[in-house]
C-alpha cells in the first residue's frame, strides 16, 4: 500500500489577476479523501483555456476582449467563472487528468485501489446527476490536478487500459469530451460537411478525428505553419486560420462554397465569414471565443437560411464514458505539443497563451509519467 504524504506539491491559484496569481508550493496539504472519495495520485494534467480564462476573469460579462492570458480591468469577480459565479480561493486548477487511485472511503468498491484512472472533468450531483444545471467543473468549482493528489469522488474515475502514457492520456479529457459534445449536439453524420476553426488547438484537433469517426468531410483552419503536423489525422482539406475569401477558398479544396457545420472556438471579427458559409439548414456549433466573444450578428443570415445554432458546455453524461473506450480501442491519437514540471506551469500556460503550438500541453507530475505500477 502507498504510503501518503501529509504534504504535497501543488501550483494553488490565489486570485484573479496575472500570473503571480499562481503560487507553487511543496508544502501544501495534501486532502484526505471522504466516504466516497478516492486519493489519485496525478501522473499528468493537461492545461486547457478554461485554467487561462478563469484566472484572468475573462468570462466576467464585463470583458469584450480577446483572450489574451492577462489581467482585465473590466472583470468582475462576482461572474467571473465559467457558470457565471464566484470562484472560492485559493484553488488548485488543472481538470485533465490521468493517474492512480492511491487511497479510498469506505463507501468506495475495493477494486479501484491502484487503478489507472482518468477523471471526468464534469462534477455532478450524484443525488441528481443528469441536472446539468448542478455540475460544477474540475478545478474551478473544486480543486484539480496541478497536484501531486487529487480527491474526487469515485463516480467520478474511469479505469484506463491502454499502452499510451500519462502524458498521452492527460490530453484527452477537456478537448475531446468538448468536441465529442459539439458532434453529438450537431448530430454530425457521414454526409456532412464540417468546417473546423482553430483546427491546431486541442479542440479542434480533436474534431477532425472525431468526425473523421463518422464519416464526415472534415476541413480544418489553421495558420499555414501547422498544416503539415495536421496532415498526420487526415482531415479532407486544410486552409488558412482566416482566408479573405473563405467562400472562393472552399471552393478551391472541396469543390463548393458551402459546409453543412461548422465547428468555432474562435468568434472574434471573422465570424460573419463563418455564418455566410453555412448551407441551408446548417448547424453552427460554439464552445470558445478565444478571439473575442462579442461578434456582428445579422438575423437575417440566420433566419433567411434556417439555421440552428448550439453552445455547448456542460456535457451530458455517459459521453465521458465513449471517450474512455475511443482511447481503449486505439480510435483516437494524442497530440502533446509539450510537456513541462509542475515548477513551470506559468511558463507552460504562456506557451499556450501564445498559440504557436499544435495539440494539447501536459504538466507532468513526475510520478510514473509512463503508467508503470511500482
Amino acid at each position: 500500500m502507498t504510503k501518503i504524504p501529509s504534504l504535497m506539491r501543488a501550483v494553488v491559484l490565489t486570485g484573479h489577476g496575472d500570473m503571480d496569481k499562481l503560487e507553487y508550493h511543496d508544502d501544501w496539504p495534501t486532502p484526505n479523501p471522504g466516504p466516497c472519495d478516492v486519493l489519485i495520485q496525478v501522473g499528468a494534467c493537461g492545461l486547457n483555456n478554461t485554467d487561462v480564462n478563469s484566472r484572468t476573469a475573462w468570462y466576467s460579462k464585463g470583458v469584450s476582449e480577446a483572450t489574451t492570458g492577462e489581467t482585465f480591468e473590466t472583470a468582475e469577480s462576482d461572474d467571473a467563472s465559467w457558470g457565471g459565479a464566484a470562484i472560492q480561493f485559493p484553488r488548485i486548477q488543472g481538470a485533465d487528468i490521468c493517474g492512480r487511485v492511491r487511497a479510498i472511503g469506505e463507501q468506495v468498491p475495493k477494486t479501484l485501489l491502484d487503478k489507472r484512472v482518468m477523471v471526468e472533468t464534469w462534477i455532478r450531483d450524484w443525488s441528481d446527476p443528469d441536472n446539468l444545471n448542478k455540475c460544477g467543473y474540475l478545478g474551478s468549482e473544486c480543486d484539480g490536478g496541478f497536484a501531486d493528489f487529487l480527491k474526487v469522488d469515485y463516480r467520478q474515475v474511469h479505469t484506463i487500459q491502454s499502452d499510451l502514457t500519462d502524458i498521452e492520456i492527460a490530453t484527452f479529457a477537456t478537448s475531446w469530451l468538448t468536441a465529442e459534445n459539439m458532434l453529438n449536439q450537431a448530430q454530425v453524420r457521414s454526409e456532412d460537411t464540417v468546417l473546423i476553426t482553430g483546427a491546431s488547438g486541442g479542440v479542434g484537433s480533436a474534431l477532425i478525428q472525431l468526425a473523421n469517426r463518422r464519416g464526415a468531410k472534415t476541413i480544418g483552419m489553421a495558420s499555414d505553419s501547422k498544416h503539415e503536423r495536421l496532415k498526420q489525422f487526415a482531415p479532407d482539406a486544410l486552409i488558412g486560420r482566416a482566408p479573405d475569401q473563405l467562400k472562393s477558398e472552399l471552393r478551391n479544396v472541396i469543390g463548393s462554397e458551402s459546409v453543412t457545420v461548422v465547428f468555432d472556438v474562435v468568434g472574434g471579427d471573422y465570424w460573419p465569414n463563418l455564418i455566410s458559409v453555412l448551407s441551408r439548414n446548417g448547424r453552427y456549433v460554439c464552445s470558445g471565443a478565444i478571439a473575442g466573444p462579442i461578434v456582428n450578428f445579422d438575423l437575417r443570415t440566420m433566419y433567411l437560411n434556417d439555421l440552428t445554432f448550439f453552445g455547448c458546455t456542460v456535457v451530458p453524461r455517459g459521453t465521458f464514458v465513449n471517450l474512455v473506450n475511443y482511447i481503449q480501442n486505439g480510435e483516437v491519437s494524442p497530440i502533446v505539443a509539450a510537456v513541462y514540471p509542475l515548477k513551470e506551469l506559468k511558463i507552460a500556460q504562456q506557451t499556450m497563451i501564445d498559440k504557436q503550438h499544435t495539440g494539447n500541453i501536459v504538466i507532468s507530475l513526475d510520478r510514473h509519467p509512463d503508467g508503470d505500477s511500482e
